[in-house]
C-alpha cells in the first residue's frame, strides 16, 4: 500500500499501517531526498510526542538517517511539534522529522516532516518525498546503524530542544505582565507533549495555574482523541466553573493547536479565537501585515482586513499551504479552523503554546474576560457563529459522495440564494449574505467534515443538516 502524506504528514494505525518497516521506508526516502539535494551536512532534528512507542519509532528514524550519513539530533524526551520545529531554526538544520499523529485517536501515529524554514513541507517537497518512499518500498532496502554506534561515531546526538524555544518565546511578548495579572488559568494538556509548558512559563507570581491531564497516557482516556474541541473539553469546562477560573486553555497531542474555554465554561470556537488573535496583533500591538486563512476559517478576518487596511489571503486546508504563503507575504498571522495558528517573528507553523500566551496577553492588555472579548470583537465585525460536524464513512463511499456533490448545484440554501460554489478544497457554497457551508474530506482520517458559519447558531445548525443531505450521509 503506498504511503501518502495528508494535510500534515503521513498517519496510520499503529501495527496495521504505521509499522517499523514503513517508518524505516519513510526515513530512507527522506534520507535519499536530503542526500540528492546536498542538504545532509546541515543535519536533521528528530522529535516525538507522548503516543504509544513514539520514542521507539523516533529512534528507528534516527538509526536510518544516521546510517545514511546524515547528522541526526535526536530529542531526549517528548516535545511539542512547535518546539521541535523551532530547533530547525536554532540549529540551522535541513529540517525535522516528528513522530506524532497530533489530534488523531490513540490507535494512530504519524510521521511529520518539517522543512528547512521550520514549517510544514510544501506540496512539491511532499511529492518528492512520496516518490522516494515509494521506491524504497519497492526495492525493500533501507540503510541503518544501531543507535549505540551512531552515538559513538557522533552522527547521532541527543539534544534538549526546550531551553532555546523557551528563551525565544520569552522575548515575543510581555510575560511579566501576565504573571503579575492575578489570573486563574485552567489548563488541559490532553495527556500530550504540551504538558507543563504553561505552568513553567507563567508560575511564580500572582497568576495561578491548575493543570489536568498533564501526565503521559497514550490511551487518552475520557476523550475521543486529544483534539481541543468542545466535546473533548468537558472536564476542562467543569474545572473552570468549579475553580472560578478566568479561562481554560487546552493543547492537542503535539501542542500545535489551542482550544479555549471562557470564564463561564463555554467553548470559544477556533474561528472566534483566530479573529481575536488577529485583533490582538492589529489593535493591541498595532502591528500590520497580511492575514493568511484557510477556506474553513472565518469571514470575520476579511472585515478585520478592511478595518485595519491589511490584505487577507485564502488557501486550501493545511499549513503546507499556509506556511509558504506566510513567508512569501511576510504575513502577520496564519491559521486554520482546527485551532492551529502561526505568527510572524516566530516560525511559519502552528503553535498552540504561543497562541495561548498571546490570548492571555490580550485579556491582560484589554482587561476583559474571554466572553467580553468575543462581544468586543462582534462590536467591530458583527456576530458570527460557527460549527462543524464530522461524519465517518467507508472508503468505498468516497466516489459516490464526490459524484453526488459534483452534480448538486442548489440555487438557494436555507431560503438564501447561493452566490458562488467553489471546489478549492471540497465543495463550498457561499450565500448572498456571506454565510458559507463547506463539505470536504479530512486529509488524515476517514471523515467527511461539514462546516458552516452564519449570523445565528440556529441557522448554522440548519445549514449543517442541509450539508448532510447534500452529501447523502
Amino acid at each position: 500500500m503506498p504511503i501518502r502524506f495528508g494535510t500534515d504528514g503521513w498517519r496510520g494505525i499503529i501495527a496495521q499501517d504505521f509499522t517499523f518497516e514503513n517508518v524505516k521506508a519513510c526515513a530512507q526516502g527522506l534520507s535519499d531526498y536530503l542526500l540528492e539535494s546536498g542538504a545532509e551536512q546541515r543535519g536533521l532534528v528528530v522529535g516525538y510526542d507522548t503516543r504509544f512507542a513514539s520514542e521507539n519509532f523516533a529512534q528507528t528514524v534516527a538509526e536510518v538517517t544516521a546510517g545514511n550519513g546524515i547528522k541526526t539530533y535526536l530529542c531526549d524526551g517528548p516535545a511539542p511539534t512547535p518546539v521541535v520545529s523551532y530547533s530547525i531554526v536554532e540549529r540551522k538544520t535541513a529540517g525535522a522529522v516528528i513522530i506524532t499523529a497530533s489530534h488523531n485517536p490513540a490507535i494512530w501515529n504519524g510521521f511529520k516532516y518539517k522543512s528547512e524554514y521550520a514549517g510544514s513541507a510544501s506540496t512539491e517537497e511532499i511529492e518528492a518525498l512520496e516518490s522516494r518512499i515509494s521506491k524504497t518500498l519497492t526495492r525493500g532496502k533501507t540503510i541503518s546503524i544501531p543507535i549505540e554506534q551512531g552515538l559513538k561515531q557522533g552522527v547521532i546526538e541527543y539534544v534538549d530542544p526546550v531551553p532555546p524555544y523557551l528563551d525565544h518565546v520569552v522575548g515575543l511578548l510581555d510575560l511579566p505582565s501576565i504573571r503579575k495579572a492575578g489570573l486563574k488559568v485552567a489548563v488541559d494538556s490532553m495527556y500530550g507533549a504540551g504538558a507543563g509548558y504553561f505552568v513553567k512559563l507563567l508560575s511564580g507570581e500572582a497568576t495561578q495555574l491548575e493543570e489536568i491531564h498533564g501526565e503521559r497516557n497514550p490511551l487518552f482516556p475520557g476523550m475521543k482523541q486529544p483534539e481541543p474541541i468542545a466535546q473533548n473539553l468537558t472536564q476542562l469546562s467543569a474545572l473552570v466553573k468549579q475553580t472560578r477560573a478566568d479561562i481554560g486553555l487546552a493543547t492537542d497531542g503535539d501542542a500545535d493547536r489551542i482550544g479555549i474555554v471562557d470564564e463561564n465554561g463555554s467553548f470559544v470556537t477556533p474561528l472566534q479565537t483566530f479573529a481575536l488573535l488577529a485583533l490582538y496583533l492589529l489593535d493591541v500591538r498595532n502591528e500590520r501585515g497580511a492575514i493568511v486563512k484557510t477556506i474553513t476559517t472565518t469571514q470575520m478576518l476579511y472585515k478585520l482586513g478592511e478595518l485595519y487596511n491589511v490584505p487577507v489571503f485564502e488557501t486550501g486546508v493545511g499549513f503546507k499551504y499556509v506556511g509558504p504563503l506566510m513567508l512569501r507575504e511576510n504575513a502577520l498571522i496564519g491559521g486554520e479552523e482546527s485551532g492551529g495558528f502561526g505568527f510572524r517573528g516566530h516560525i511559519p507553523e502552528r503553535d498552540g503554546l504561543l497562541a495561548g500566551l498571546y490570548f492571555l496577553d490580550l485579556m491582560v492588555k484589554l482587561k476583559k474576560t474571554p466572553s467580553e472579548l468575543v462581544r468586543y470583537l462582534y462590536e467591530k465585525v458583527g456576530p458570527h457563529f460557527y460549527s462543524r460536524v464530522d461524519v465517518r464513512f467507508h472508503e468505498t463511499q468516497r466516489r459516490e459522495i464526490i459524484a453526488r456533490l459534483s452534480k448538486e448545484r442548489p440555487p438557494a440554501l436555507d431560503e438564501t440564494p447561493v452566490s458562488r460554489v467553489d471546489t478549492i478544497d471540497g465543495f463550498r457554497y457561499t450565500l448572498k449574505d456571506g454565510t458559507w457551508l463547506l463539505i470536504r474530506f479530512s486529509g488524515t482520517e476517514p471523515l467527511l467534515r461539514i462546516y458552516a458559519e452564519s449570523d445565528s447558531p440556529e441557522r448554522v445548525e440548519r445549514l449543517l443538516y442541509l450539508g448532510k443531505r447534500l452529501a447523502g450521509v
